[in-house]
């Protein structure tokens, strides 16, 4: 008598399970490996005088009445 349809499936999506399983590893110690770009300071942006959005900060300034 052949295996039931039922067992076959069950077969079919506990690989499915087991591969998702991998791939999600696999994506983890990737991240690990190479960790970069979720800092706050990559992330960051700042607008210059013109209104134009820059990745650099812009520099200080001293205003005369600072200088009293």
């Amino acid at each position: 008598m052949a295996k039931s349809q039922a067992t076959f499936m069950k077969k079919q999506l506990e690989k499915n399970r087991q591969k998702k399983k991998e791939d999600k590893e696999q994506r983890k110690q990737e991240r690990k490996q190479n960790p970069g770009g979720s800092d706050l300071e990559n992330m960051m942006a700042y607008v210059n005088e013109f209104g134009e959005i820059v990745s650099t900060p812009p520099e200080k300034k001293q205003n005369p009445s600072e200088d009293k």
